[in-house]
């Protein structure tokens, strides 16, 4: 394992020079500002840490650029992008979920992602109907091949919307009841304890009932894993809510539930005043995912409000439409300036936006993914990136919109980047390429 001097980097603490970076175990052992270099470190030139990636349904990287079409009803929205999602996941088996995956997990690396949580429900393989493992371990396997720390997070999906109890034929490959989601959640801690990090997540209130959403709950509480959930991300949704329970989704949740810091509420897009004040109190973190939110047309989640409550944030890639962290918080901050003709806009903690943003999102981030890492400290997962120059590098960073200055990345003490390529790439995208084409040569509507 390398040791890192670096000429400048991002502390605990805040910037600073010459710092020495040592690990052990695939932690940081020691940070120490203003020292020398040993003969066998490795000199970089500015380490910021890495990011967490909190919410990846890694299949739906296949769909990219396949449904930028209008439909002929010219009413394209949400739920007719969910149809084709529906069509690509009966496609995919085990080997493809691999690939798919490493491929996806390769390109957050070299974009400076170094956690990402899998929202995963696509429990069974095409005609299996059983409790089978194949496509959990596909993505364990993938996220080992390429190096990133995953927080594994099944999903418990029962119904296919708020007053229709059973799944439909397109979503009978996610359903699992409340029972089998919890011993599978079990039997995949198990497997994955000593490698990876596990969560456990509900699809939506649309697709739980309030017993078993409370069931999850409590598991997540008892065993202190991230808890996981889709809410409030299209106004039909709110809508539904408040015509079938009487109550907004968020509002409903935090009367139902008790939301704590070990949550993290995946869009929360159409939220009102008090369900921001709401989320900010319990300490939850509010999943955001600017790039997809876009891309399908959801709306804005009401960021200035929500950050001068002191609520958190992070970041994932949702879709995969984009990987790139960056990119997302470029995003964020854009969307928050259109809607309010104003400009540093969650510029709240800081007076640098892309300061303010990195910082929220790197907490937040650890957060919702489970463990310590989001800064550049002892006992922190260690993770690297390097290539700028200047104080303002996190600025420059999400908002210049040039290709990313990203040398190298590191995980769990290895180098997963270097000179600007991941390990592994040329494998990854062979494979990912074969199951793509194989995919897509079986959806006409794609």
């Amino acid at each position: 394992m390398t040791d890192i001097f670096a000429r400048q980097a991002l502390t605990e603490h805040g910037w600073a020079d010459n710092v020495r970076i040592v690990l052990s175990d695939g932690r940081i052992d020691s940070v120490s500002p203003d020292s020398r270099a040993q003969d066998d470190d490795f000199h970089a030139g500015i380490v910021i840490p890495g990011l967490a990636n909190v919410h990846s349904h890694a299949f739906q990287r296949v769909m990219a650029g396949h449904t930028e079409q209008r439909a002929p009803a010219d009413k394209d929205n949400f739920w007719t992008w969910r149809r084709r999602m529906y069509s690509l996941a009966g496609q995919i088996d085990a080997e493809a979920m691999k690939a798919i995956a490493r491929q996806v997990y390769t390109e957050m690396l070299a974009t400076g992602y170094t956690s990402v949580a899998e929202f995963h429900y696509l429990h069974n393989e095409p005609g299996d109907s059983g409790a089978s493992e194949a496509m959990f371990m596909s993505i364990v396997e993938a996220a080992e091949a390429s190096g990133i720390r995953l927080t594994y997070v099944p999903v418990l999906y029962e119904r296919a919307g708020f007053d229709e109890a059973q799944t439909s034929d397109d979503q009978k490959r996610f359903a699992r009841t409340v029972d089998e989601l919890i011993e599978h959640y079990e039997k995949a801690s198990a497997i994955i304890a000593d490698r990876f990090q596990i969560g456990i997540g509900a699809h939506s209130l649309r697709a739980v009932t309030a017993e078993s959403l409370q069931a999850i709950a409590a598991v997540a509480e008892k065993d202190a894993v991230p808890m996981h959930i889709h809410i409030a991300e299209q106004q039909r949704e709110v809508e539904q809510c408040l015509d079938i329970l009487g109550a907004r989704p968020v509002e409903w949740l935090f009367d139902n539930c008790a939301v704590q810091d070990n949550w993290c509420l995946v869009h929360a897009t159409h939220i009102d005043e008090n369900e921001v004040a709401a989320i900010a109190r319990s300490g939850a973190v509010v999943g955001l995912c600017p790039s997809t939110e876009a891309n399908l047309g959801d709306g804005l989640f009401p960021l200035q409000s929500y950050l001068q409550l002191g609520g958190r944030i992070a970041i994932g890639s949702d879709s995969n439409v984009s990987i790139n962290p960056f990119e997302e918080m470029r995003w964020l901050e854009y969307g928050q300036r259109l809607i309010s003709q104003s400009r540093n806009v969650a510029a709240i903690s800081r007076p640098h936006t892309g300061h303010s943003l990195f910082e929220a999102v790197a907490s937040g981030g650890a957060r919702a993914c489970g463990h310590n890492g989001g800064e550049i400290a002892p006992g922190a997962v260690n993770a690297m990136l390097a290539g700028h120059t200047s104080l303002s590098f996190l600025d420059a960073l999400v908002f210049s919109g040039f290709t990313l200055p990203i040398d190298r990345v590191m995980v769990n003490g290895e180098w997963r980047v270097i000179d600007g390529r991941a390990v592994g790439e040329e494998e990854a995208r062979a494979a990912y390429s074969s199951a793509a084409k194989k995919i897509q040569a079986g959806m006409e509507i794609l």
